[in-house]
């Protein structure tokens, strides 16, 4: 497949952020199949991407929701997610979060501390209710990516870190109002080397066996998420390759008889239907570069910034035969405003639109209104 902007969307103002609702449903029927074959369930992770439209789609598709902030788990009810498909993360919850989840019932809070359990008991206990509750382990598993997406290191602020476990199963019998209903580990985001969940596979099973020795005989587990897509070639690679994903898990994870699985994937679902439009306001020449300034910048799309990440850039209107490399930058008054450097683009001028692909996961739901800026539309087509 190739990417092409319809007609009618050649004029409209930008920036704006365009959704293929043909393609989100392409995907999510690839990631319905390999979760059923795999009897895996999918909680889909709003950090990527809150916009109704596309939670409508994911919901209907059968999955789940995995929230990080109490607006998240009312954005996610407010899509028709049922509660009892919502599991709610994050190293910090906050009481009022806390609260507005167990009053909503549901089914699990991902517990990253002992401190955080304690609160959870009180809140639930005040509201005469038994919270569930899985315990977020940090695995010290090296996920192989960006230093500020990976999250199972002991260096990372996530989850209850392994020495510390005993005394938080200790813990859990003083602890009235809580239920502890699984185990749950998160190592990182955008993993394209699917060798570190076969290590994340084995550390699990080191603790489920630990944990069964203790009495707790877990009915679900959690292995996070993490799954990347292909930023360098979204058309070759507009789908990723769910099969593989689960059978890694598959293949190493120890399941006991009707133990169900969890994953959490967000980038993977809704990164590749999302492109960011832009407008070449200015091409700039210099002794050094060109200069390709765009009316779309980090406030828009902050990840190149950010995390210095790659995104695939196309000019969807220059007839240039002729490329040229460019700097593509945004308006942003910060020099880390930049989307790449020594971009090949054909032959670029003032008023060519620019589309910045992959665009759909941490794109829209990251962006600022820095400098003022207006937030950029949201159109959807497919």
């Amino acid at each position: 497949m190739s990417f092409h902007l319809p007609a009618d969307l050649l004029d409209r103002p930008t920036p704006y952020y365009l959704y293929d609702l043909h393609l989100l449903k392409q995907t999510l029927h690839a990631l319905q199949q390999a979760a059923q074959a795999h009897n895996v369930q999918v909680h889909y992770a709003l950090k990527a991407n809150a916009n109704l439209p596309l939670l409508e789609h994911i919901q209907q598709a059968g999955f789940g929701a995995d929230c990080v902030s109490g607006n998240e788990v009312q954005r996610a009810l407010d899509a028709g997610f049922a509660p009892d498909h919502v599991v709610f993360a994050g190293v910090g919850k906050s009481d009022a979060e806390i609260n507005r989840a167990l009053a909503a019932d549901i089914w699990c809070f991902n517990a990253e501390s002992g401190q955080e359990l304690a609160v959870l008991n009180e809140l639930a206990g005040a509201q005469n209710r038994r919270a569930r509750v899985a315990l977020r382990v940090n695995p010290n598993v090296d996920a192989h990516t960006h230093h500020y997406i990976t999250t199972g290191l002991e260096a990372n602020k996530f989850g209850i870190s392994l020495p510390d476990l005993p005394a938080t199963i200790e813990q859990l019998a003083s602890l009235p109002h809580l239920e502890l209903v699984g185990l749950h580990a998160h190592i990182g985001s955008q993993i394209t080397n699917l060798s570190v969940f076969e290590q994340l596979s084995r550390k699990i099973n080191e603790l489920q066996t630990w944990l069964e020795d203790q009495g707790y005989h877990l009915p679900h587990l959690n292995v996070g998420g993490g799954l990347g897509i292909d930023y360098d070639d979204p058309d070759t690679n507009p789908i990723p390759d769910f099969e593989a994903y689960f059978a890694a898990f598959d293949q190493h994870l120890h399941r006991r008889p009707g133990q169900q699985v969890h994953v959490e994937l967000g980038r993977s679902v809704v990164a590749q239907c999302g492109t960011l439009i832009s407008r070449v306001l200015y091409v700039k020449q210099s002794q050094q570069t060109n200069f390709a300034i765009l009316d779309a910048g980090m406030t828009e799309l902050i990840r190149p910034a950010l995390y210095g990440s790659h995104h695939h850039m196309q000019n969807l209107t220059s007839e240039a035969e002729r490329k040229l490399a460019y700097d593509v930058v945004g308006p942003i008054c910060e020099s880390s405003d930049t989307f790449g450097k020594g971009i090949q683009l054909p032959e670029t001028k003032r008023g060519d639109l620019i589309a910045l692909r992959s665009a759909g996961a941490y794109g829209e739901v990251m962006a600022s209104e820095y400098n003022l800026r207006e937030k950029a539309a949201a159109v959807y087509v497919g």
